[in-house]
């Protein structure tokens, strides 16, 4: 028979997201009639707007007239949405051909990992993402699993409120990648100008390449605070960015993204890791659908960016009235403003033993921090995302708490 890979059998913990919904369900089961609200998953619930839901009526529509019909398009994406992704979101600081479209941020972390391969070293933000870790162990980039999720031959880079949740950037590896994400998932903060121009500079100096998640920048308010890593200087030479409509323009069941691959960016042995990426896209990758694409498009109009913002400002009013709860009960959280995750501390606590109480006592559903790297182990990540009336019912709920006196420290 044929072998398993080992890799797989690497991954000793089921993915954090599943594994809070099999809870839910088990207490939904054992507590019929409870109506259980979620400030877990970070999933959308508002309708997609006018203008935008407009681009995917057309662009079904399209499909289903002889004369507009298409078939296979590039698998690289539109050229039209390419150029459009280049000309209104980065103003020009990165080339349409340098654009490459997707099915999502979270599908393109997982194949950019192609490019690379087992042998190179990853480092990643601790708390993180998980498929920046899942991914790297699946791909053979990191070993098997040392105590729960914290994995052997992976660099973490601790972001705690001791460090202004920014790493030491001297344990960045030589030659190897920094998964970096901003308005970070989960803790919400946002890396200023200058310390993604130390990040930039340090990681040229190691001759690494950084894989910056900018999945929430729409998120950003503060207009001193960067959307794009191509914002600073030297990025082009050493960055990938990913990015997605999902969590802006309400796509997380369209799936819609792109990859940003410059040109600039080569290997050590000065191979274009552009080429490659084009190389691996239109080899495993039929491209994004053309319904979704068509949608993508209106997004970038003028009255699809306004849409953009006001579905954006709706979530931020639901972040800031769940940080309001929580400080009203003084528990320390940071995050909210910039962003849609708030990043609660429950000190000494395990987060999934934090999880079972506000899911038995709220019966409100949230994230364990520990599912999200070793430094969250005593945090729980809430997510705006969610109907007004429920969040602030939630809101309500968590009053059950009554957590002790945590001083407030954001």
């Amino acid at each position: 028979m044929v072998q398993r890979n080992p890799c797989i059998a690497n991954i000793k913990t089921a993915y954090l997201f599943p594994e809070i919904a099999r809870r839910r369900r088990e207490y939904a089961a054992a507590h019929p009639g409870v109506r259980i609200i979620s400030l877990g998953v970070g999933n959308t619930t508002e309708p997609v707007f006018p203008h935008t839901g407009g681009g995917l009526s057309a662009g079904a529509a399209a499909l289903a007239a002889s004369e507009t019909y298409t078939g296979y398009g590039d698998e690289q994406g539109l050229t039209a949405l390419r150029e459009k992704i280049a000309a209104v979101l980065y103003k020009g600081m990165v080339a349409a051909d340098e654009v490459f479209i997707s099915d999502g941020a979270k599908c393109d972390i997982g194949r950019l990992q192609l490019l690379f391969g087992a042998g190179t070293q990853a480092a990643v933000q601790d708390p993180s993402y998980p498929v920046y870790v899942d991914g790297s162990v699946l791909i053979g980039a990191a070993g098997g699993a040392i105590q729960g999720a914290v994995y052997r031959g992976l660099t973490y880079l601790p972001c705690v409120e001791e460090n202004n949740y920014f790493p030491d950037l001297d344990l960045i590896p030589p030659n190897g990648l920094v998964y970096f994400c901003s308005p970070n998932n989960p803790t919400g903060v946002v890396s200023d100008r200058k310390q993604l121009a130390a990040l930039i500079e340090a990681v040229r100096g190691k001759g690494s390449i950084i894989i910056f998640d900018a999945a929430y920048c729409e998120y950003i308010r503060d207009p001193a605070l960067p959307r794009s890593i191509y914002e600073i200087e030297g990025a082009k030479s050493c960055a990938i960015e990913v990015n997605s409509f999902s969590k802006s323009a309400g796509f997380t069941g369209v799936r819609l993204g792109w990859s940003v691959v410059p040109k600039d960016l080569t290997y050590v042995s000065g191979e274009s890791v552009n080429a490659d990426w084009n190389r691996i896209c239109t080899t495993i990758f039929n491209g994004a659908s053309n319904i979704a694409q068509a949608g993508g498009l209106a997004a970038l109009d003028d009255e699809g960016l306004k849409e953009t913002r006001a579905l954006t400002d709706f979530y931020l009013g639901n972040a800031k009235l769940i940080r309001g709860a929580l400080r009203r009960l003084e528990i320390s959280c940071v995050g909210g403003d910039n962003s849609p995750y708030i990043w609660a501390h429950f000190p000494g606590r395990d987060s999934w033993d934090v999880f079972s109480e506000i899911l038995e006592k709220c019966q409100v559903v949230c994230t364990p921090g520990a599912g999200f790297g070793p430094t969250g182990q005593d945090f729980i990540r809430f997510s705006a995302f969610g109907h007004r009336a429920d969040v602030e019912e939630a809101c309500t709920r968590l009053g059950n708490l009554k957590q002790g006196t945590q001083k407030i420290n954001r």
